[in-house]
């Protein structure tokens, strides 16, 4: 699992395509997975605190898609 990419750093037509087929995520299974995968990401974002956006988590068959302060983060699922 590691950080690919957030949705700053790329084009729509690679939005569209990390997107694609995202369904809902449980927001705090996905933050178990990171403060043990990415502790960096976890203590970075502040991820202890609440977060508005948690209701926007999302998975595809290859990425985990975080929303924190109005930004997609886009988690490799790959090692």
């Amino acid at each position: 699992m590691y950080l690919e990419c957030t949705c700053a750093d790329i084009n729509q037509n690679t939005w569209n395509r990390l997107m694609k087929g995202a369904r809902k995520k449980s927001y705090r299974i996905l933050l178990k997975l990171i403060k043990k995968q990415l502790p960096e990401l976890y203590r970075d974002l502040a991820l202890e605190f609440p977060n508005p956006w948690d209701d926007q988590t999302k998975q595809t068959d290859t990425h985990y898609i975080l929303v924190h302060s109005a930004t997609e983060y886009f988690i490799n699922k790959n090692h």
